[in-house]
């Protein structure tokens, strides 16, 4: 579905002169530095996948999205979205794939919602049947029941965002860009858009690039990441392998029938101590919840147990740290 192969993207950046005349000289001046912001990455992603694409910023994530969207031109390398060369195809690539870009949007700022979405109509001549059945699925899944008749610019981000992503599929698009979808998203919102892309990619099988820097949004939608930095590609495989090696450290909490002292036990650490409460932290190679738990329980009557697995961000930092 999208194929990505030595993708390279440079930037050239004057160099700014300094001292009298500096506008002058600026303005005749050839010099400049180049800024390589992806920097020969190569992955796939196949069809109906949710993949997220994730990094800090100034990673890259961004650059790599428009020219898969073919609003930029790659320096070098290669990019198909389902067979199509995005930049040097631009009419049909733009017919089969949907983006959303979250800092913007498509929608005409002063006109009621359902007006933007009437133009699209003919921008994209989606099928009269095609559009209503989509408009009607959508707009209560996304609860727009309210703002649809509303002027863009009187709306909440939540119900922008809502609207821009019904706006991206209304034409049934194969692939969905997403980037940076849920930044400033309240709860709610972020529910209603994790519940939506979710029900549409089993439904239509449409095919998710997410990129953003909220871990909830990876965890709830993907089962599959790729990581850069600095134009690179760091990791590419699936979330709970990048779990496995990068978050190998894990908690248990044990809640004792009656306060101890603080002990020490094989394998494990504590960390924390509150009341009847206790935190330990263990590596998952050398010891198993169940193993420590039965230790324990020799030793002190347990009242209540659980299992805290690694925070996705602490994850996704021991990633870069381990570079």
């Amino acid at each position: 579905m999208i194929e990505v192969s030595h993708l390279k993207k440079e930037f050239r950046i004057p160099v700014q002169k300094k001292g009298r005349f500096a506008a002058v000289r600026n303005l005749f001046s050839g010099e400049y530095t180049v800024k390589r912001a992806v920097d020969d990455i190569s992955f796939t992603v196949n069809k109906g996948e949710i993949v997220g694409f994730i990094g800090k910023n100034g990673a890259g994530k961004s650059t790599t999205i428009k020219m898969l969207s073919g609003i930029l031109k790659p320096t070098s390398g290669s990019v198909t979205v389902d067979g199509i060369r995005p930049f040097e195809q631009r009419m049909e690539n733009v017919g089969q794939i949907g983006v959303v870009f979250g800092q913007k949007t498509q929608l005409w700022w002063d006109v009621p919602l359902i007006e933007s979405y009437r133009l699209l109509r003919e921008i994209y001549k989606i099928d009269d049947t095609v559009y209503r059945e989509n408009l009607d699925r959508y707009i209560p899944m996304l609860g727009l029941e309210e703002v649809i008749h509303k002027p863009v610019r009187q709306m909440s981000l939540g119900q922008r965002v809502k609207s821009d992503i019904c706006a991206a599929l209304l034409h049934d698009p194969k692939i969905l860009f997403l980037d940076e979808p849920t930044i400033g998203v309240d709860v709610v919102s972020k529910k209603y858009l994790h519940d939506f892309i979710s029900e549409i990619n089993r439904e239509k099988g449409t095919t998710v690039l997410l990129t953003t820097h909220d871990m909830g949004d990876i965890e709830k939608l993907c089962s599959r990441v790729v990581v850069i930095d600095s134009g690179r590609l760091m990791y590419d495989g699936g979330l709970e392998s990048m779990v496995q090696k990068f978050g190998a450290v894990r908690s248990l909490m044990i809640e004792f029938e009656t306060p101890v002292e603080d002990f020490r036990i094989e394998d494990a650490e504590l960390v924390r101590s509150e009341g009847n409460r206790k935190w330990f932290s263990f590596h998952r190679d050398k010891a198993t919840p169940m193993g420590l738990i039965r230790s324990i329980g020799d030793r002190f009557p347990i009242h209540d147990i659980a299992i805290i697995e690694p925070d996705i961000e602490n994850i996704v930092r021991n990633l870069y740290e381990s570079r």
